[in-house]
């Protein structure tokens, strides 16, 4: 995994948006986020920001 899972306990102001993503990659996030012990949104955050770092 390329990426760091944030943690979870630090809370910042959010907003809600929706994005379709293919089955296949819910299964694999969904996969990433049980064996880290964290959510869904979590590890997508985390991809995000990691995706977005200069």
């Amino acid at each position: 995994m390329n990426f760091k899972i944030k943690p979870t306990r630090k809370k910042v102001i959010t907003v809600y948006k929706s994005i379709y993503i293919k089955e296949e990659l819910v299964k694999q996030i969904e996969k990433i986020a049980k064996d880290n012990d964290t959510s869904f949104n979590n590890v997508i955050i985390s991809m995000i920001e990691t995706c977005l770092k200069k």
